[in-house]
């Protein structure tokens, strides 16, 4: 069974000397980097949503994310939530 951290284009050699770098840091710097890298994953998804379909508002956009990550049902809730606020 692979580890859980295998990464695909890097040597074994290198791929052991990021692990034991990522296990030197403090589990606080640690989640703030996954946050960091979990934000810019969502942020680049949206841009892709943008560049689809440039019509979408920034509201649309936020919801076409939410209904590709989440779910349908999820999206139409908040879009519900939305719409009962205007």
């Amino acid at each position: 069974m692979a580890e859980p951290y295998t990464i695909l284009d890097t040597t074994p050699e290198a791929e052991a000397v990021l692990i034991e770098l990522l296990r030197a840091k403090p589990p606080a710097r640690r989640l703030e980097e996954a946050v960091l890298a979990s934000n810019r994953v969502a942020e680049q998804c949206k841009e892709a949503i943008r560049r689809a379909d440039p019509e979408l508002s920034e509201v649309e956009v936020r919801l076409r994310f939410i209904e590709l990550n989440y779910g349908q049902e999820l999206a139409e809730n908040v879009r519900s939530y939305l719409a009962g606020k205007r």
